[in-house]
């Protein structure tokens, strides 16, 4: 078994629930901005939102459209789809939509009991494609910064996951070697293929990881190790391990911490 020192988690939908957050979040906006009642349907107008959004991220992320674009046309695009124009209104919406979010403070299921359990025997650290001006408020409103030895966020280091520099960046912030060290993740693209990429193990957190079990099956020389406890699932190659959880609290067998009558409901 490794032994990791330095823990790089993300942060949204990883720790942070981005999903329900950025839903009342948006909400909250809208209202604020007297669109909501212009609406049928929120639930609606959120799907078309979501979907674009996703879609821009991932344009982010291969740094193919910039910032800017990105928070004006996930507003304007979406609502035009939706059938409520609002041209010219993007950056407006956006500011009031950013002002929301870190006051929303859902955390994804045992996340608080899981650094709680983790902090004092390993060191912590945020690796993040958010903005700068409401990451810091979201660890900070939820009571979540403490357990934290560093946080970096990718628009003020100037490479977005999955690029190798911000792995380096921040390895070579936290004076971490890629031997001891392992990044946790629910994005696949951003966070396990980028840090895979980089060489260090990977913790993949997702509800249905089927697909890309294949993907890191087909790799020469990769097979399964098996847990004694069946509540995970790690591929290696030899060299590097990808794990596979469905629950945050499934990290803690595979770090094996030894935490006494330690549960996680």
């Amino acid at each position: 078994m490794k032994h990791y020192r330095h823990l790089f988690f993300d942060l949204d939908n990883t720790l942070w629930d981005f999903e329900t957050n950025s839903y009342h979040a948006l909400e909250s906006a809208f209202r604020q901005l007297g669109l909501h009642e212009k609406l049928t349907s929120f639930g609606d107008y959120f799907k078309i939102y979501y979907r674009i959004n996703h879609h821009l991220w991932e344009l982010y992320r291969n740094r193919d459209i910039t910032k800017e674009k990105l928070i004006v046309k996930r507003f304007e695009d979406s609502l035009q789809e939706y059938g409520l124009p609002q041209p010219g209104k993007g950056r407006e919406i956006n500011e009031a939509y950013l002002s929301q979010m870190p006051l929303k403070t859902q955390l994804v299921e045992g996340a608080r009991e899981v650094l709680e359990a983790l902090h004092k025997k390993y060191k912590l650290y945020i690796i993040t494609n958010g903005f700068r001006e409401v990451q810091h408020q979201k660890l900070t409103n939820t009571q979540l910064e403490h357990f934290f030895h560093k946080v970096f966020i990718s628009e003020a280091i100037g490479a977005p996951k999955p690029s190798r520099e911000i792995f380096e960046h921040a390895l070579k912030s936290s004076n971490a070697r890629k031997l001891g060290s392992l990044m946790i993740g629910d994005s696949w693209e951003a966070d396990i293929k980028g840090a895979l990429e980089f060489g260090i193990d990977q913790v993949f957190l997702s509800d249905d990881f089927s697909n890309y079990l294949l993907q890191i099956k087909e790799k020469p020389n990769t097979h399964e190790i098996e847990n004694k406890n069946g509540d995970y699932i790690q591929l290696t190659n030899g060299q590097s391990s990808t794990y596979f959880i469905h629950r945050l609290s499934e990290l803690i067998n595979i770090l094996d911490i030894n935490t006494p009558k330690y549960h996680i409901h």
